[in-house]
């Protein structure tokens, strides 16, 4: 289940993130989503999904 809530921020930070967005085929809210997934997983806060094993993987 996702949560909804508002958040405020500057008109330029939002023309930023909304170029930024567009520039990787996301929505704002889809960019924002992705960019505090990566963060949590980079501070060690959450757990990377695990990937499947490669053919390379396998070969060892």
């Amino acid at each position: 289940m996702k949560k909804s809530f508002v958040i405020r921020i500057d008109d330029e930070t939002y023309k930023l993130l909304e170029k930024w967005a567009q520039d990787e085929f996301r929505s704002v809210n889809g960019q924002m989503e992705y960019l505090i997934h990566a963060a949590l997983q980079k501070s060690g806060r959450m757990k990377s999904k695990k990937k499947s094993p490669t053919i390379e993987d396998k070969k060892e």
